[in-house]
């Protein structure tokens, strides 16, 4: 009787081994599941540049304010347009935890605007970084191309999110504001060098491109007969975009065109949760000439 309870009992004491044994392998594959749909929160922003002659929107009484924006939807990633190295280094001193890519458009280093890219340190790991020039000479610094009223750039980072371990890139980038042709052919050359960089990894393509999605450079990036284009996150997002349709407000009391300029792209696939157009006011004044432009996306 002893020996036939003993049995039973070792019987019982492994499947209840068993069971704790599957549970925690469940909740194992649940965490796993869980941590992969994690989405990024990603941002572009052009935060207009130092100028005093902005008066009451210069950047000293913005800066708190863009900061403050970037910190508040907690952005994974943050690609900037038009800052200087001012600007950049005074932003990183109020964004703790997060670090920085660029370089200034002029001499490769710290002269002129970037097009920065910042991460957040805690969630993404940097592998790769680099800026080439929209020119017909990109890897030689402070090349201007073809009618460019302004040297212009691409600051480009590959990341690995520590938490899904997917790796992924992300592209920076403003288009000039005068040249057509230099809109065009910098349009292009990104998708050139998107493919020729990333390859068949994901990407993020953020920026302020000086164009509506009317106009001809849009029109080039998502053209969809070219295998090389690129999709708007707002297109494909699952919940409606929120916000104003046009980004650039000039510091006018509102947009100023239903139309935006400032994009959030992608390339490969993703899982676009949300998309908006942000634009607080503090006092009836803007953070910046340009609303930022944020998605929440999952790499997929």
């Amino acid at each position: 009787m002893f020996l036939k309870n003993g049995v039973i009992t070792f019987i019982t004491l492994i499947q209840l081994l068993m069971k704790r044994t599957l549970l925690w392998c469940l909740l194992f594959v649940i965490a796993g599941s869980a941590a992969a749909q994690t989405p990024l929160q990603v941002m572009t922003f052009n935060i207009r540049y130092n100028n005093p002659d902005d008066s009451l929107n210069a950047w000293p009484n913005r800066k708190d304010k863009v900061a403050g924006e970037v910190l508040f939807h907690e952005a994974t990633l943050l690609g900037i347009q038009e800052g200087l190295y001012d600007q950049v280094t005074d932003l990183q001193q109020r964004l703790p935890g997060y670090k920085y890519i660029g370089v200034g458009r002029d001499d490769g280093k710290t002269q002129g605007e970037f097009s920065a890219i910042f991460y957040d340190t805690a969630r993404l790991q940097l592998l790769q970084s680099q800026t080439f020039w929209l020119s017909t000479t990109p890897t030689v610094a402070g090349s201007k191309g073809w009618d460019a009223a302004i040297t212009r750039i691409v600051t480009w980072g590959r990341f690995r999110d520590k938490k899904t371990n997917k790796v992924f890139f992300h592209f920076n980038t403003h288009f000039d504001h005068k040249g057509e042709v230099a809109r065009r052919e910098s349009a292009h050359l990104l998708l050139k060098q998107v493919h020729a960089i990333a390859g068949n990894t994901p990407a993020i393509i953020t920026g302020d491109f000086n164009a509506s999605p009317d106009d001809e450079p849009i029109r080039v990036v998502m053209d969809n007969a070219d295998p090389l284009h690129l999709t708007d996150s707002k297109a494909v997002s699952l919940t409606p975009h929120y916000g104003p349709t046009g980004t650039f407000n000039g510091f006018k009391a509102a947009e100023l065109s239903d139309k935006p300029i400032d994009y959030i792209f992608l390339k490969g696939r993703f899982r676009v949760l949300q998309h908006a157009t942000l634009s607080p006011t503090w006092q009836g004044r803007f953070s910046s000439d340009h609303f930022s432009v944020y998605s929440k996306l999952i790499v997929q």
